[in-house]
């Protein structure tokens, strides 16, 4: 679906002191962007940032990095921020507009991130040789293995049952361990949980949330992503 342009976004962003319209300059020195030295999150597709302001404002001991492709939506997820935050300035986040799917060009080893957050990507369920453009699909998360601490989390949050399932096994030939899992997120008591507009939606749809923690470990064997791309239908 096409989103209107809405004409005040980009000049809000343009004088917001937490927003980054080239986060190509911060690679490997991300974490001299913030005030305190505290662990770094990367949220990849904040959206609106509707659970994003949340979160950050409910995390003040994390830094905060928040990445999505449009402006439209970047300007809704900056007023989110100010209205979470009120008076308060807005220290231990920063705002990115970039293509997720060139995410090391943006962020290195020396970053050391502590945890990326990934919640309800495109599916792209509909076709299968998109399959690649997940999220969660080994191009991405080797990728994001390169920049992650060892140890370091993904927690990865979706309403569509066969991503969940392909992902697990993605996390799982990528050298990720499972640390916490549920297909009913509402249900389990896990906490915190900050819900996004599209979660609160799917909900009340009665359609429940999946929700897995991995964590960083080792690969176990060389990975040869032609070998995993001719092996994608096998899923």
């Amino acid at each position: 679906m096409h989103m209107r342009t809405k004409k005040w976004a980009k000049p809000e962003l343009s004088v917001c002191p937490f927003f980054t319209d080239d986060p190509e300059k911060f690679r490997g020195i991300w974490r001299k962007q913030f005030v305190k030295n505290q662990p770094l999150y990367v949220e990849l597709g904040c959206g609106k940032g509707v659970s994003t302001a949340q979160m950050i404002y409910a995390q003040q001991n994390a830094n905060f990095i928040a990445i999505d492709i449009t402006s439209n939506v970047l300007g809704d997820a900056r007023r989110n921020l100010k209205a979470a935050f009120g008076d308060e300035p807005v220290q231990n986040a920063m705002l990115a507009r970039y293509d997720i799917t060139m995410i090391n060009r943006i962020l290195a080893p020396e970053d050391e991130v502590d945890r990326i957050i990934i919640q309800f990507c495109n599916p792209w369920t509909k076709r299968e040789k998109y399959a690649k453009r997940r999220l969660t699909h080994p191009r991405q998360l080797l990728q994001y293995r390169e920049m992650m601490k060892d140890g370091a989390e993904i927690w990865f949050k979706t309403d569509n049952e066969e991503l969940f399932h392909d992902s697990l096994l993605y996390f799982e030939v990528c050298g990720f361990e499972r640390v916490y899992e549920t297909w009913d997120l509402h249900t389990s008591g896990f906490m915190p949980n900050y819900p996004s507009e599209h979660e609160i939606r799917f909900s009340q749809e009665g359609i429940p949330i999946k929700f897995v923690i991995v964590k960083k470990g080792i690969l176990k064997e060389a990975f040869d992503p032609l070998r995993w791309h001719l092996q994608e239908e096998d899923i």
